[in-house]
């Protein structure tokens, strides 16, 4: 496969398979964290430095699959800032586990930003974009909320866990709006092509 899609179907795909490959991630993230990690802090750490690790990673698969850094911009920010964020959180384990939830929370807003920039950019040419933006502004809000809880006695892990269990639901519904518009346009195709 090319690293950038030319056509509207490769593209549809991509996304599909990129929404659902995340959602799948997100979920088992989330299950992973509420039971063999719930009692298991080495696990719960390891846990809490791969989900920014691989927000980094799939971004960089959609940026090398979609057009490059320059029509990415957003994404290669974010890339970016996924990144000193894996970071961050394995030096804040140094510290406080508390801070961790701070550093999530500055995350979650600017990711959430940067995803809802992705998906109004995104959505001439893809359409369904509408969960991911609401995804985003979602993400951001939730992350203001990570910040005010910073200090409290909320469990980090679970607390994440519940913002990454939302954002797995928001990829997979949108990994199946594009599964069904891609359906509803093989189905058109098929029958103008009996016509």
């Amino acid at each position: 496969m090319s690293d950038t899609l030319k056509t509207e179907s490769q593209r549809a795909a991509w996304l599909r398979n990129y929404y659902l490959v995340r959602a799948a991630f997100s979920f088992a993230w989330v299950a992973a964290s509420f039971t063999i990690a719930k009692h298991s802090p080495v696990l719960a750490a390891a846990l809490l430095i791969v989900y920014p690790a691989w927000d980094a990673l799939a971004n960089l698969l959609d940026v090398r699959m979609t057009g490059g850094a320059k029509a990415n911009a957003t994404q290669l920010i974010n890339i970016w800032i996924s990144a000193l964020v894996t970071l961050a959180v394995a030096g804040a384990f140094v510290f406080e586990l508390q801070i961790v939830l701070a550093i999530f929370g500055v995350w979650a807003i600017v990711a959430g930003l940067l995803q809802l920039a992705t998906a109004v950019r995104r959505r001439k040419d893809n359409g369904g974009q509408w969960v991911m933006m609401l995804s985003g502004a979602q993400s951001a809000l939730a992350g203001g909320f990570f910040v005010a809880q910073q200090g409290g006695s909320a469990p980090v892990l679970q607390t994440i866990g519940g913002y990454a269990a939302v954002g797995a639901v928001y990829f997979f519904i949108s990994g199946l709006i594009v599964l069904f518009r891609e359906s509803r346009r093989g189905a058109r195709g098929l029958a103008s092509g009996k016509s």
